[in-house]
């Protein structure tokens, strides 16, 4: 017996298949990257707004990674501070201590959340945490992220 199945919007890992010199599989996003510190600063008057950090990102969005990654070379444009070290487990099972930022804010979709930042590689990539926190689904089939159907304007959070 054949059971098939129509492709749904799925928070599900994405596999990269190489085909060439691209890849499918992949789904990418646009990420707006703010230094939370600096945009603070400019809510109280402190900083002026063209003075706040910022760093648009075509984001690989990766399901696989708990916590989102920037480069050093973002994390410095950004004057994230380092706030300690973390563990970080590669996909080949390697272990490898890295520098975990303070807190930045990242935008997508409309969407909002602030967090911390493991620092290595060499491109921006958004972890499942984020996309959790901003009610965020991965619409492999159309290779793009979208906001939750059940709450197309907003996230929506539990709290009991």
């Amino acid at each position: 017996m054949t059971v098939k199945v129509k492709p749904a919007v799925l928070p599900a890992a994405i596999t990269k298949y190489s085909k060439g010199d691209s890849a499918t599989g992949e789904v990418r996003v646009q990420a707006k990257l703010i230094n939370a510190v600096d945009e603070g600063l400019m809510r109280r008057g402190l900083m002026a707004p063209d003075e706040v950090r910022t760093y648009v990102a075509d984001a690989l969005v990766d399901t696989d990674s708990v916590r989102s990654v920037l480069p050093v070379e973002v994390a410095q444009q950004l004057g994230l501070a380092t706030i300690g070290k973390t563990r970080a487990e590669y996909a080949n099972g390697s272990e490898e201590m890295v520098d975990l930022t303070e807190g930045a804010v990242i935008e997508i979709n409309g969407r909002r959340a602030i967090k911390e930042t493991l620092v290595l590689g060499n491109e921006v990539l958004i972890g499942q945490t984020i996309l959790e926190e901003m009610d965020l689904l991965v619409d492999c089939l159309n290779r793009r992220v979208i906001g939750n159907p059940a709450h197309p304007d907003q996230p929506v959070f539990k709290v009991k």
